[in-house]
């Protein structure tokens, strides 16, 4: 075995478009990430919520497919 690095993988460049929504899914998905982190911090700080404060999951769930039921289609 040699102790030298393994030589990076060649890297093809993307075109405008490609790398515009890649950064736009990059910026979303931190955006996500800072709002768990929050959450997290918050649960640190303050503790748990008290369960009765919550929403049960199945309401949760009928709300959301309710949402999902209303909105126009999309096409891929």
């Amino acid at each position: 075995m040699s102790q030298q690095p393994a030589p990076a993988p060649a890297r093809q460049p993307l075109d405008e478009q490609a790398a515009e929504s890649v950064l736009a899914y990059a910026a979303a998905e931190r955006a996500k990430t800072d709002v768990l982190a929050s959450v997290l911090e918050d649960i640190a700080a303050n503790g748990y919520p008290a369960p009765e404060s919550g929403v049960p999951w199945e309401t949760a769930r009928d709300a959301h497919l309710a949402r999902l039921a209303d909105e126009q289609p999309r096409v891929a």
